[in-house]
């Protein structure tokens, strides 16, 4: 672990620094941290093509427990379980078809409250089917079951890809103030899950989410910029 860059401007700089990050139709709220539960709200921010959504199904993916959804303004939630009692998927319908809106002009949230599987750095997906009703009945409906991470297109409606990106939920390992130390068993594309951390170190490879610190680290003799981790790295990260 390599400590002679200084972080006191970075530190300060860190506190402004506000990442962004494009959001799918269907998102979900995060990280979770392994072994621990947590609270996931599920946004629905459009419907299909101009029609309002009816009703929501998330799946639960393998190694999620303890699920407890949420009513909530849209609709009563409903599980869905199989042999052996394990939820397998959360569906929310509107009470009856008159609370269906005239056009797609809402944004729904839809909470799930389970205990997140002991697997940090792993990624987890929500496959998602959004139904919507026309004014005049018609349903459609929009497939957000994708978990390759190459989305394209976000559309909706007839034209839509054959399948659009699933709800993804990064699980991290417990932290705590100051520099930890981990070892990653899965492959790290996507360093935006330290977007809360100052520094994060594996060998001589470094990684920071701001802007200040990662030039610095660039400017670092006989350093590497940290681009991805490969599982079985220990990393040093300081929170």
């Amino acid at each position: 672990m390599k400590t002679a860059i200084h972080l006191g401007a970075a530190a300060a700089a860190a506190a402004l620094f506000t990442a962004t990050a494009a959001m799918a139709h269907i998102s979900v709220s995060g990280p979770a941290f392994a072994g621990a539960t947590h609270e996931a709200s599920f946004g629905v921010g459009h419907g299909c093509d101009g029609a309002d959504t009816y009703r929501v199904k998330v799946q639960i993916p393998s190694g999620v427990t303890s699920v407890r959804p949420m009513d909530s303004a849209f609709g009563k939630a409903v599980l869905e379980k199989d042999a052996e009692g394990n939820v397998t998927a959360v569906v929310w319908t509107k009470p009856t078809v008159e609370d269906v809106l005239p056009a797609d002009t809402n944004y729904y949230k839809l909470t799930v409250r389970f205990k997140a599987p002991d697997t940090p750095f792993k990624t987890l997906h929500f496959p998602t089917i959004q139904t919507c009703r026309t004014a005049d009945g018609v349903e459609t409906t929009a497939e957000w079951v994708d978990t390759s991470g190459d989305h394209g297109s976000h559309g909706t409606g007839g034209d839509a890809p054959a399948a659009l990106p699933a709800p993804a939920l990064m699980i991290l390992p417990p932290r705590a103030p100051g520099w930890n130390k981990y070892t990653v068993n899965e492959h790290v594309h996507d360093l935006s899950v330290f977007k809360d951390a100052l520094i994060v170190w594996a060998g001589k490879a470094a990684y920071s989410p701001n802007p200040v610190t990662l030039g610095l680290i660039e400017a670092e003799p006989d350093t590497e910029v940290l681009s991805e981790i490969h599982p079985g790295t220990e990393i040093w990260v300081k929170y």
